[in-house]
């Protein structure tokens, strides 16, 4: 069994339930419901369409065949907002929030930012009432799309939580699969969190390929609360696409890197 593919996927989720995991979504974190988890055991599970959204349909498919409430941000862009994708997603019962990246799409320009924000985010309610929103990384600018909220408030738009500014880390452990692998906020630009990742880091919570975390899961070494983020994209049984998708990664893993080492993990 290959490392990202949906037969890994399956068996992460399948995994976590036979440890007693219960699954939430982020708006239902949001609103306590992880309080009210069996054995005080909950995954936040959430996932960025970025592109290849019908990847998503198959995640979604598998997290509905389990059971399961997943998050689903979709950008505003063809590779990520295809309306069929997004009524197919909602219909298997997930929540959708938009993945907003309105700083990147407007060069900084915080007013039009703000009036792409609120067009966008009617557009995304058309088909779900959306209540989360979740900041893109967008790697390659030099816009962090968070800093609308520097002179905006998004909650004043019915909103009730955004991952990187609403959520305890202090409380929830932090698990990505950016980079296409678990300990890729080494060098990702945006999507780490700072200061509470060190202090992960210090406690061994670091894994590399899903056997590892799979094995730790088994082992009962995953703290009780829990924010997994993937990106569907990256996992898939054709073999075609899982090799594009490994070699796509691991040229953009070179590029976060020399960001990173030009600018300082610090100034990223």
């Amino acid at each position: 069994m290959r490392d990202f593919s949906l037969d890994m996927y399956r068996e992460l989720l399948e995994s976590l339930q036979a440890k007693g995991y219960e699954f939430i979504t982020y708006a239902e974190y949001c609103k306590g419901e992880g309080r009210k988890a069996k054995g005080d055991k909950y995954i936040i599970l959430r996932h960025d369409v970025d592109a290849k959204p019908l990847n998503s349909v198959r995640t979604a498919q598998i997290e509905y065949e389990l059971g399961i409430h997943a998050t689903y941000y979709f950008r505003v862009g063809k590779t990520s907002n295809i309306p069929d994708v997004i009524r197919k997603i909602v219909e298997l019962g997930h929540e959708i929030g938009y993945h907003y990246e309105d700083m990147s799409l407007n060069h900084g320009d915080m007013e039009a930012a703000w009036k792409h924000f609120k067009t966008w985010l009617r557009y995304f309610r058309t088909y779900y009432p959306v209540e989360t929103i979740c900041m893109h990384g967008a790697p390659t600018s030099k816009w962090d799309s968070k800093d609308l909220w520097k002179e905006h408030d998004y909650k004043s738009k019915g909103i009730i939580g955004e991952p990187y500014l609403d959520t305890d880390f202090s409380d929830v452990f932090y698990l990505t699969d950016t980079g296409r692998c678990w300990d890729g906020y080494k060098i990702s630009v945006r999507d780490k969190i700072p200061v509470y990742q060190d202090l992960w880091t210090a406690k061994g919570w670091v894994w590399h390929t899903t056997w590892q975390l799979l094995r730790a899961i088994e082992k009962n070494q995953l703290p009780k609360h829990v924010m997994i983020t993937t990106h569907p994209q990256r996992w898939t049984n054709n073999a075609k696409s899982w090799y594009e998708e490994r070699i796509s990664q691991a040229l953009k893993n070179m590029v976060k890197r020399m960001v990173v080492m030009k600018f300082g993990p610090e100034k990223v």
